[in-house]
């Protein structure tokens, strides 16, 4: 009997891959909200404070929350309605209507989306209404219970709420506001934006009703939690099928994170974007080279990773460029160093070219001028170059000013990737990059 159980136990390694994959997937892709927001902990009692107030004692109440993209916004909003759904009281009452700013581009398609949200579609009808207002008004009149008590809080959860402002009239901030300054019905109204000069976008009349609370997170761990993170998420839990392989795969994750380049790896990464959605993806790219063959990660996987993760796109571009088109941006980068950045015409560049060609015209094929102007406008088509005047001015193509839109490293970078490159072109390009 204890010989099956041990057989069962020990899964072979295809197996083993297959689970670690599954289960650090779901991890990184459907990240659980932590029991508590780490590091976040007064603004998380000041948010909690808010919505109790207008869950239990039917209080209205505005709020902002502004904050860099992926510094924990959304967590600490649903950390917050978590722990208040778990009062009996307020689970049974508490409504939420869920807006983005992405999806509902104008108000009347976010008040179809709150009467869908508040499942009211079949007490609106077919009803016309005279304004905005009267419309979100009827339909927190439709919320207010049989008995003369109170209405049912709703709490407004606006997402990207800079995109709000940006709709005509600023009606429905406008609206949703006034209602919850006035003592119509409890209503919260929770923004979340990445802006910091939000206030600076609302209008004057939807300024003066809005709260003034804002609650700002900023991105404030170290790199050592950074690193502790990258274990913590990397590491298997005890209750993994295969005892023998989880041990060895976290003894191998405790080495992994002890080595230099890995730990160079996680300082770049971090002083680029300190978020952990950018490390989830570096370790979602670094888990795919896991296999029968390789079961455990290793440096050089973070590493190919952390290359996959930081690819420039315009510097893949220039890899499907011809040698005559690489040429062409070569004579522009000599062009915007003699006349220190000022924009460029096609025909100053053709005779940068014809210059270069009469120097080396052993190792490069002369080409006629259409086929130049070819490759010069397939240039403009990929976006490397661009007309200054965004193309609305009408001069002959030849002279039309245009600014180049890659920098040193990108070109170099690219010569020294692009296969058969002939030596007198990269002798060209580092004297221009000189």
């Amino acid at each position: 009997m204890s010989k099956r159980k041990s057989r069962e136990a020990e899964l072979s390694v295809g197996d083993c891959v297959s689970q670690v994959q599954r289960i650090l997937r779901e991890r990184f892709c459907h990240q659980r909200l932590p029991d508590k927001p780490v590091g976040l902990e007064s603004q998380y009692k000041h948010l909690l404070e808010l919505l109790r107030r207008t869950a239990v004692h039917g209080e209205s109440n505005s709020v902002l929350i502004v904050g860099p993209r992926g510094a924990g916004k959304t967590m600490l909003l649903r950390c917050a309605l978590r722990e208040l759904l778990e009062l009996q009281e307020v689970k049974q009452n508490v409504l939420q209507v869920h807006l983005s700013g992405l999806l509902q581009t104008d108000d009347r398609i976010a008040l179809k989306e709150i009467t869908r949200q508040l499942h009211l579609e079949n007490v609106v009808g077919d009803k016309v209404f005279g304004s905005f207002a009267e419309n979100l008004v009827f339909l927190l009149e439709a919320l207010k219970k049989g008995d003369k008590s109170s209405s049912r809080p709703v709490f407004f959860i606006l997402e990207e709420f800079d995109l709000f402002a940006h709709h005509k009239n600023q009606t429905l901030l406008y609206n949703l506001l006034d209602v919850s300054q006035s003592a119509q019905a409890p209503v919260a109204v929770v923004g979340l934006t990445c802006r910091l000069d939000v206030l600076e976008l609302l209008e004057k009349r939807v300024k003066s009703r809005f709260s003034h609370r804002q609650i700002h997170l900023l991105s404030c761990i170290s790199f050592r939690q950074y690193q502790d993170a990258f274990r913590s998420e990397l590491t298997l839990s005890d209750d993994f099928p295969d005892s023998k392989f989880s041990q060895e795969w976290n003894l191998n994750v405790s080495t992994l994170c002890e080595e230099k380049l890995v730990e160079e790896i996680l300082q770049k990464h971090f002083n680029s974007c300190k978020d952990f959605r950018s490390l989830h993806l570096l370790l979602l790219l670094a888990l795919t080279r896991v296999s029968v063959s390789n079961p455990t990660l290793r440096a050089v996987d973070i590493l190919e990773a952390s290359r996959m993760s930081s690819t420039d796109s315009k510097a893949n571009i220039l890899h499907g460029l011809s040698i005559l088109e690489l040429c062409l941006i070569i004579a522009m980068k000599h062009l915007n160093d003699i006349y220190e950045g000022e924009p460029f015409n096609f025909q100053m560049v053709h005779n940068e070219f014809k210059k270069f060609i009469q120097r080396k015209s052993h190792s490069i094929h002369n080409f006629e001028k259409p086929v130049v102007i070819k490759a010069f406008e397939h240039l403009l088509q990929l976006e490397l170059i661009r007309p200054v005047d965004g193309g609305v001015c009408k001069v002959q193509r030849e002279y039309q000013l245009m600014r180049l839109m890659l920098d040193h490293t990108q070109v170099m970078e690219a010569l020294q990737r692009y296969p058969q490159c002939p030596t007198d072109v990269k002798q060209w390009a580092v004297s221009a990059f000189g």
